[in-house]
Parts: C-alpha cells; structure tokens; sequence
C-alpha cells in the first residue's frame, strides 16, 4: 500500500499548527462579512452608485474564482508554509489599503485581500489533510466554526464601531488588519517546518498524481460546492428582502438574517465529526437536502407565524452543506496535493456561483417583481445539491481507479 503520507511535514508543535489553522480561518470571512452592513455608509461617503456599491462584495468572490485553481501548482512549487505566509502579508496589506480615502483604494485593497482570502482558502484544507489525516472531521469542524463565528461577529459589529464608536467605515474595516497581523505571528513558527519534498517523494506525487478536472467525483464534490455557496450567498444578500415581501419588519428581518448565521455554527462542528466516522456521507446528504427544501417551501407557503422556524431550518441545513463540502476536499482524496488540487478546484467554480448567484436571483426579482421565482430557483438549486451530493458523498478517491473518470474521447 502506497504511503498517502510521503509529502508530510514532521511539526515541532501540534498546538502551534492548530492555533494557527484557527487564527487564519478566522480571517477568511471577516474582510467580507463586515462590508455587508456598511455598504450605504460606504456608498453616501464615496458617492458611488448602487452598482459600484454591489461590487465591494462581488469583487472577493470573483478573485477566488480566478485564483484558485492556480493555488495547488504556487503551494506545491514554492511550499504551502511560505506560500500561506505571503497570503498574509497581503491580506494585512489589502485591508490597510482599503481602509485609506478613496474609492480606488477600496476597490484596490478589496481585490488585494481577495486574492489572499483565496490561497488560504486552498490550501487550509490540504494542511489539514496533510498534517491531521486521522483527524480530518474534528480539524475541519474547528476552522469551520472559527471562520463562520468571527465572520458572524464581523457583521454585528461592524456599524456600532463604525457609527457609536467613531470609527467611521474606515475604521470599522480597517480594524481588522490586527487580527490578519496577529494570524502572521502566530504562523510564523511554520516556516521552520517548510516541507521539504526530496527527489523519490516528488517522483511519488508525480506518479500519483490525478487531473482533478477529469475526475467525475471530483466534478460532484466542485458543483456541490457550487450550488451550497450560491444559496448561501442569496441567503445573505436577500433573505430580508424576501421577509419584508412577506410582510416581516424591516428590522426584525435582519434579526432573522442574524439568526440564520448563528444555528449554522454549532453544525460547522459538529457535521465534520460525524461526516469523519462514516465511510460515506449519503444520510448527511439528504439530511442537508430536506432541511433546505423545508425551509423553502415554509417561506413560499408556509405561515408568517411559522417564519422562525423556517429560518431555523435554513440556517441549520447550510451548515450541514458547507461542512460537507469543506469535508469532501479531504474525503475524496488520499494526500495533501489531491486535497489542494481538488480545493483549487471547487472553490473556483463554487465562488463563481456565489458571484453570480445573488445578481441572477435580483435580476429574476426585478422582472417578476415577486420573489416567488427566486425561491423556486431556490427548491430546484437545493434538489441539484441532493443529486449532486450523492455522488460526492460516495467512498471514493479522485485519484482511485474506481474514481469513475469521466469518459474520455474516441
């Protein structure tokens, strides 16, 4: 049986390595999710349209498209520890610079932390596969929960430190470049441990390697990836719209919106564990696919007295779909490059989805001036999951024999 383990860098400290895996996870979301709520400060300030407005958010998601398939060769090239390193400097660089006066610093600074955002996207989930491959669930459960609580944390913050606290939107952004600057200490440590591939160990990899893109798991695995994102994100950028349709205050629509991000957490951690034990994840699939197609249909028929617990139901099967689709990156592979390669992957057609998902759903609003399409978009999107998931979530390896290639042409 072939070592999976060969490219493993031996670490000086397990604690360190952990620490650091949860420090830069918290960075991932909290750039992003703390624009949300200042948007309107952000656009009056500048004087900027609408549509220029829309794209400090759309920005991030279109550089992790692009950048992410070409994380894997950087990290396999140059070494993932250092690679992270640079990612970090960058993101502290591109929150310093979008915080400066200026619409072109915004947009400047919000494509430099995108890109950052992206390598450690990648490649977080290849440290775990490479690092913890006997404990792939509880590691990806730990990043998961510290990404989506600080990024939760980032958004009820973000306009008292900007409004009661004096920091005006600048501040409120560029306050967390500390936490981006304390991720660059505390990973520090992991440049001495720099793998350091030796000339029969890369002959391994190359002999073991896969074309990740030819992979029909590996095509389940990216659109699962995809199409959660993308209802996640129309979620974020809609759900208060939907609420108001419905007749639900203004204000208490975005309590709901808050309340559908804090029931994702405990499942961030908890659904990795239990994916972790299970040789294939079908029952976790359906789980995911039911929650969401309930919640749906609860806000297209259901009764306005019942909204909390569609909410609920919506919130809860989110954080079963990210965790799985953080879980499959190491799940369906049998080392760290594979997890990279098939991260790269995913995550570029997954941020594409996320990119164009809420501007399709509001394009769709505007022509029907109903949200009733959307939300059936919504119910064939959470039936796509179902389909697609099933193939994710069967025991295989992308790089296997098994793996089910996709058929090559005559």
């Amino acid at each position: 049986m072939p070592n999976k383990l060969n490219n493993k860098a031996v670490p000086s400290s397990t604690g360190l390595i952990i620490l650091g895996i949860i420090v830069i996870a918290a960075n991932l979301r909290t750039p992003l999710t703390s624009v949300s709520p200042l948007v309107s400060l952000i656009r009056d300030d500048l004087h900027i349209s609408n549509t220029s407005a829309g794209l400090i958010t759309t920005v991030p998601l279109l550089a992790f498209a692009l950048l992410s398939p070409l994380v894997p060769k950087l990290g396999q090239r140059y070494g993932i520890e250092r690679i992270i390193m640079i990612a970090l400097l960058f993101l502290t660089v591109g929150i310093v610079i979008r915080s400066l006066s200026g619409a072109a610093n915004l947009f400047i600074g919000t494509a430099i932390l995108g890109f950052a955002i992206a390598v450690c996207n990648v490649l977080l989930p290849s440290i775990i596969k490479r690092d913890f491959p006997n404990k792939i669930g509880s590691m990806t459960g730990i990043y998961s929960i510290s990404m989506n609580l600080c990024g939760a944390i980032a958004t009820g913050v973000s306009v008292p430190l900007a409004v009661n606290a004096g920091l005006k939107w600048q501040g409120a952004l560029g306050i967390w470049g500390i936490l981006s600057f304390v991720s660059i200490l505390c990973w520090l440590p992991q440049l001495r441990n720099q793998t350091k591939q030796t000339t029969t160990s890369s002959k391994q990899m190359a002999s073991n390697d896969v074309n990740v893109w030819k992979s029909l798991i590996a095509w389940h695995v990216t659109l699962f990836m995809g199409i959660q994102s993308m209802v996640f994100y129309v979620l974020i950028a809609w759900l208060p719209e939907i609420l108001k349709q419905q007749g639900i205050d203004p204000n208490q629509s975005g309590w709901y919106l808050s309340i559908m991000q804090l029931v994702m957490l405990p499942f961030a951690f908890i659904v990795p564990v239990i994916a972790g034990r299970m040789s294939s994840q079908r029952f976790l699939v359906v789980i995911t696919t039911i929650l969401l197609l309930t919640g749906t249909i609860g806000l297209l028929y259901g009764s306005s007295n019942m909204i909390l617990l569609w909410i609920i139901m919506l919130g809860i099967g989110g954080g079963f779909a990210f965790s799985l689709a953080m879980m499959f990156f190491g799940l369906r592979t049998e080392n760290a490059h594979q997890a990279a390669k098939l991260s790269g992957m995913a995550q570029s057609i997954g941020y594409l989805f996320a990119a164009v998902g809420p501007a399709l759903i509001g394009y769709l609003h505007d022509a029907t001036n109903s949200w009733n399409l959307p939300l059936f978009i919504l119910l064939g999107a959470s039936v796509l999951l179902f389909l697609v998931g099933i193939g994710a979530a069967r025991n295989r390896f992308v790089g296997s024999r098994n793996s089910y290639e996709l058929p090559r042409k005559a």
